[in-house]
């Protein structure tokens, strides 16, 4: 994705109280030198996973326990861990912000279109669109993830800053078949839903939501919500307020925020990890007064809390799935961080 399209789909993070601030460990040489910026809470660890890569968007597991990126140039990348030239699996992505994997078979999203692609060994033996010509504009088509039922859900933004849009398919969050078939608006009012993440044990859908821009440089609140089969959640006649810490505007029938976070923080990729949801803010664009951080949120109280800083443009999360470590990718730096706890 473009700066420009990182800053509008960006705009969103949680102040919060901090949790206390240790350096971080780090490895030797110049990648130990970009984990070493990093400033976690005591008791936690950082180091370099991999590092070469270009402008990442997005990460996650595939076969075998490999680490898959897209990239804002449209590849996907396989990751090994000390990685410093990532190898290309697939190219010709329209600013691709998602993938997520079935087995062995691979889902990307991007601009205005959601793609599968059958892999076999290091190569794609099968690729084909599932879904072509969705509604895009000042946002697009975010993450895609696979849900306990199978089916997928993607992400889809707004169009505009503030308006009514024409097709449904916009400023929502949409279900269909792994193949492709019943396409369905699980939810609307949604101006940004860019990271989801199903809870482990409820199974619940947690969305993050970048608010408006014309509201000022203190207003409205990023959100994390919960989608639920019809919900509404306001977008654009109804707004979170980040002072009041309320819904504010024309808000009959819209489901409340669990949790509210900082204004233009640009609240992204979301991963449960340790029992809480982590929450990448990108951060503003030309300002550093927002975001640029990891926040952990307690859903079932909506407290949020700053958890990690020191990144450039922190975006796309993934959690091993064996050793159960945290990694996170740096937009700008081109660097996948690993996270643990000692």
């Amino acid at each position: 994705m473009t700066a420009s399209v990182v800053a509008t789909a960006a705009v969103a993070v949680t102040t919060a109280v901090a949790a206390p601030i240790s350096t971080s460990t780090s490895a030797s040489g110049s990648t130990g030198d970009a984990a070493s910026a990093l400033r976690l809470p005591a008791g936690y660890a950082a180091e370099v996973y991999a590092s070469g890569l270009k402008r990442p968007t997005a990460l996650a597991f595939g076969p075998g326990g490999l680490l898959y990126a897209t990239q804002e140039g449209g590849e996907v990348i396989a990751i090994g861990r000390g990685s410093t030239r990532p190898r290309v699996l697939a190219r010709g992505f329209a600013t691709p912000l998602g993938l997520a994997w079935s087995g062995r078979t691979l889902f990307v999203s991007a601009q205005g279109s959601l793609h599968r692609l059958e892999v076999r060994g290091k190569r794609v033996a099968f690729r084909r669109p599932l879904l072509r010509r969705l509604p895009f504009g000042r946002h697009q088509q975010d993450t895609v993830t696979v849900g306990p039922d199978g089916r997928l859900y993607l992400g889809s933004g707004s169009t505009c800053d503030v308006c009514r849009e024409r097709d449904r398919r916009s400023g929502a969050i949409l279900s269909l078949r792994p193949d492709g078939r019943e396409l369905r608006v699980v939810a609307r009012g949604l101006r940004n839903p860019f990271g989801l993440a199903f809870h482990p044990g409820t199974r619940r859908l947690y969305v993050s939501d970048n608010g408006r821009d014309d509201l000022g440089p203190d207003e409205p609140a990023e959100t994390i919500v919960l989608v639920r089969r019809g919900s509404d959640h306001g977008w654009p006649r109804c707004w979170a307020s980040w002072r009041e810490r309320r819904l504010t505007g024309s808000c009959r029938g819209v489901a409340q925020p669990v949790a509210y976070l900082e204004p233009h923080s640009s609240a992204n990729s979301l991963a449960f990890w340790r029992g809480e949801l982590f929450v990448a803010e990108w951060g503003q664009y030309l300002s550093k007064r927002w975001g640029r951080k990891l926040v952990r949120v307690d859903v079932g109280s909506g407290r949020a809390r700053t958890f990690a800083t020191g990144f450039a443009h922190p975006l796309g999360l993934a959690v091993e799935p064996k050793a159960g470590a945290l990694l996170v990718g740096d937009w700008e730096r081109g660097v996948v961080y690993r996270l643990t706890k000692r």
